[in-house]
């Protein structure tokens, strides 16, 4: 008998047509991908159907301090790649070798995906990534050219509001109903007089909407056209332009700017000089003051005047300097901007992450290689630490840094490595900051990977605390209030553990700890040690931090929750060639409690055509939304007397790591037939 947990669906083998939207699914391989809009008449065409889900966000806006609101200088990151929508448009994910990938979230507060398209929807992955990060998502509307000229006449030159009213509404709805959160507004074209007088009733009208149906939204103004309608760049905040900062959330300034545009700006912005966004390009083009590994030139001016940046194509580290070696040259432009960069921190528990990029040249699962081939989905990228490379005293160092040769779950672990020098009898590295209240009890899960050298050095988490928050928003350093907790594992490590000790296993540590009440603060590992100076190599420390009073809503979800029924849809029959096999492709989806997975890991089983022992279970693919796209799978061709049967299974995640029973989990069987032929001397 089967579970209530599954769904049973007959088909009957069909190689007729069935088109799948061009807009959601890439032509070739029927894979769901991200998209834009292009011109005035798709934006009001758009309407949401059930090929959307795919590109539906389904990562809240982690809680992170301080809040975007405090006042505190910002660092925007906007995101302008060879066009957009490269590999990271294919949802499920695309089989890259050492593809773009941004991880230094604990900098920046605001990520915007611009393309030059009219309507840039971000790709769905880059949202899950910067949502998990505390991070807000920003599309791009633009119009430039000619081409934007005549689209911008067409509703915003009306003597009504409706037309202009309309696109805001359909911008709005779109941040909603794919749960990103706002927009960057890109003008960029000359406008008659009576579309330019239009322009700040469109933005204001926009913005509200935005707050109105996105919590937390923001909207942006791109410096570039003026109120007469000229397209005349203006590189500061001043009174040509003041009537667009006013009506939404912020200004984007242009690049070209000096000191004096500095100090222009802050003075027109008033308290609001946060709200101001100098424009930095990466790219160093036109006449800049910085650019490439000199952007903190730029950027140690725009805070010595307390005004926010906008660090534009940061992807220069990775199309100038090539893929080879751009994690390292990656570390190196963020670390030369880190000093003037406050941090943001954990706003919650519980805590998980196991640092993965959300790429790799290989996939493990609970440490395990579970895929061999490289893979790059930004949807799987977890929260991110603080990446370091600094020297101690005495000759030593420390450095924290991606491995892409082991990990515990995905495709990278953490590496910390370094020289302690023998005057140190320990050294702390910073990974993560929280700013929560401590709860009384907690507890700390760390999953190490140790070597069997006779040498070893002892690790320890280590949490700071305060009893108050800082009293200054960019406060970095502990206060007289500060209190250390060194939780005594340790962690037997052995020395020289380098990155891609494969025959080496991993090890599971929990620990409690009682805090006082007081804001909390990990700086989570403390290796130690009193031997003469050596270099160690700690391998991949995945950890968790749980509060203990709330451990009782981590188990596995509770079975009654789970009577989630499974569909098929866009089911699609091919025959490669004259054989006993066919090609199947369809979209599984499912109901399951929103935010009680992390994602879904869906399995199948089959086909089989004829009774016989049960086949072995496979992975099909990782989904991180409640729908899945199962392409080109090879199954055994039915015959005219008979069914052949699959079977698929969808495993949940949680965000804890707990793995949850395979009785729980969700199950489709699909029975597939050959159609039946009419009886021999039957009419027709």
């Amino acid at each position: 008998m089967e579970s209530r947990r599954t769904s049973v669906l007959h088909r009957v083998v069909s190689f007729a047509p069935d088109p799948l939207p061009a807009r959601q699914y890439d032509i070739k391989t029927s894979e769901p991908i991200s998209f834009y809009l292009s011109g005035l008449e798709e934006l009001l065409a758009w309407k949401p159907t059930s090929d959307d889900a795919f590109n539906v966000s389904t990562e809240p806006l982690a809680k992170r301090q301080p809040p975007l609101g405090n006042h505190r200088p910002r660092t925007l990151v906007c995101h302008d790649m060879m066009g957009g929508y490269l590999e990271d448009r294919f949802i499920q994910g695309a089989a890259v070798r050492d593809p773009y990938v941004f991880y230094h979230w604990h900098y920046i507060d605001l990520f915007i995906y611009f393309s030059h398209h009219t309507v840039t929807i971000p790709p769905v992955v880059w949202t899950n990534a910067a949502h998990r990060n505390g991070v807000l998502m920003l599309g791009t509307f633009i119009t430039e050219w000619t081409d934007g000229g005549k689209m911008c006449e067409a509703f915003l030159a009306g003597e009504d509001e409706e037309a202009y009213q309309a696109v805001a509404a359909q911008l709005a709805a779109i941040a909603q109903f794919y749960r990103f959160d706002g927009w960057l507004v890109n003008i960029e074209n000359s406008l008659s007089v009576s579309a330019a007088r239009n322009v700040p009733h469109f933005l204001r009208y926009l913005t509200a909407q935005v707050h109105r149906l996105v919590p937390g939204g923001q909207v942006l103004w791109y410096d570039s056209v003026l109120p007469s309608g000229e397209l005349r760049w203006q590189n500061e905040l001043n009174e040509s332009n003041k009537v667009y900062f006013d009506a939404c959330d912020g200004l984007f300034t242009n690049y070209n700017w000096k000191e004096e545009h500095l100090l222009r700006s802050r003075e027109v912005a008033d308290d609001r000089r946060t709200d101001v966004y100098v424009g930095v390009d990466v790219f160093a083009r036109g006449d800049v003051v910085s650019g490439g590994f000199e952007t903190n030139k730029s950027l140690r001016m725009i805070r010595e005047q307390g005004l926010s940046v906008a660090i534009f194509a940061p992807g220069w580290v990775y199309e100038q300097l090539g893929s080879a070696d751009f994690l390292n040259n990656e570390d190196k432009f963020w670390a030369l901007l880190s000093q003037l960069l406050p941090i943001h921190s954990v706003g919650s528990l519980p805590f998980c992450t196991s640092f993965n990029l959300g790429m790799g040249q290989r996939h493990f699962s609970n440490g395990q290689e579970s895929r061999a081939e490289p893979w790059y989905n930004l949807s799987a990228q977890e929260i991110q630490p603080l990446y370091l490379h600094r020297t101690e005293p005495h000759g030593g160092w420390l450095r924290t840094r991606c491995c892409l040769q082991d990990a515990w779950c995905g495709g990278s672990s953490l590496l910390l490595e370094g020289t302690i020098p023998p005057q140190a009898t320990h050294v702390t590295v910073r990974l993560f900051s929280f700013q929560i209240p401590a709860p009384p009890r907690l507890f700390l899960v760390l999953i190490e990977k140790s070597g069997n050298s006779s040498q070893t050095v002892a690790m320890a988490p280590q949490f700071s605390t305060r009893t108050s928050l800082p009293s200054s928003a960019s406060d970095r350093s502990p206060s007289s209030g500060t209190g250390v907790l060194l939780l005594p594992f340790p962690l037997r490590l052995a020395l020289w553990l380098p990155c891609g000790s494969h025959s080496v296993g991993w090890d599971s540590r929990t620990r409690p700890a009682h805090l006082p009440s007081c804001i909390s603060r990990p700086a989570p590992f403390c290796p130690s040690s009193r031997l003469p100076p050596f270099v160690v190599a700690i391998l991949c420390v995945p950890p968790q931090v749980l509060d203990a009073a709330t451990l009782h809503s981590l188990s596995p979800v509770d079975a009654a929750t789970l009577k989630w029924p499974m569909d098929v849809a866009h089911v699609r029959w091919h025959r490669p060639s004259e054989g006993a096999q066919l090609s199947l492709s369809l979209t599984l989806r499912w109901t399951f409690p929103p935010s009680k997975a992390l994602c879904f890991r869906v399995h199948y089983r089959g086909g089989s055509c004829a009774a016989g022992p049960e086949l072995p279970l496979r992975l099909v693919g990782e989904a991180h939304a409640p729908t899945y796209r199962v392409t080109e799978l090879m199954v055994p061709a039915p015959d005219a007397e008979s069914s052949c049967r699959l079977e698929f299974l969808v495993e949940p995640v949680p965000g804890d790591g707990v793995a949850v029973d395979m009785e729980l989990w969700g199950k489709l069987v699909f029975v597939y037939s050959a159609p039946k032929l009419p009886n021999a001397g039957t009419s027709a």
